[in-house]
């Protein structure tokens, strides 16, 4: 999500959207009952009341992507009884970290706060990615190649120049400490703008028992 983009771009309209009924599987850390992550992205959202073309994302579904497991029509119902099972059990010796949301990141499609730092997260996605693997027969996929672990605040849905946006928002928030100790298995069905989310499992980390 670096450099500065100069324009932002149409996320909707730019992307194939899955049809109603078809779906797509995450592991997704979900931050809905966190005050502080909504606390974070009310302020990103203050700032950027005067600009349009941008879709907050919705607080219930504030989130930290972390693997993607594939479609709905190519994972069987044995397949997530299994991925759930396997993750439980990996997760198990994945120890609660405490990260720090602050730190805004511009891409062309999206407004994220970083998470940082990134390397504490890699157990969790270490765990997930082999319980896909176990469970499924294959990685997964990562939402960005390498991974950089984000939480969106907005979707760009307008082909605008950038500069306000970001003269708007910073460079920074104010800086905000979250402890992560879960991670949830959601299906996301059909076109992504409509937020239609299922979660179907949300995995406690070790000490989280």
């Amino acid at each position: 999500m670096s450099p500065l983009p100069k324009f932002m771009a149409d996320r909707w309209g730019r992307r194939e959207m899955l049809p109603s009924g078809k779906g797509r599987i995450y592991w997704h850390v979900l931050f809905r009952d966190d005050p502080q992550v909504r606390a974070i992205a009310s302020e990103a959202r203050r700032r950027l009341a005067g600009i349009g073309g941008l879709d907050p994302v919705p607080y219930e579904w504030l989130h930290l992507t972390t693997l993607v497991v594939g479609l709905t029509d190519e994972v069987t119902e044995e397949q997530l009884a299994a991925l759930i099972a396997e993750a439980r059990k990996r997760l198990a010796d994945v120890q609660p970290v405490t990260v720090t949301l602050g730190r805004v990141l511009y891409h062309p499609e999206a407004i994220a706060l970083a998470v940082r730092p990134a390397e504490a997260l890699a157990p969790m996605l270490d765990a997930v990615r082999a319980a896909t693997r176990a469970a499924v027969g294959h990685d997964g996929a990562l939402d960005t190649n390498p991974w950089i672990p984000h939480v969106t605040v907005a979707y760009s849905s307008a082909e605008q120049p950038a500069e306000p946006v970001i003269t708007a928002l910073g460079r920074h928030l104010p800086d905000c400490e979250v402890t992560i100790d879960h991670i949830s298995l959601v299906i996301q069905d059909g076109p992504e703008h409509l937020w239609n989310w299922r979660p179907i499992a949300e995995l406690p980390f070790a000490i989280a028992r």
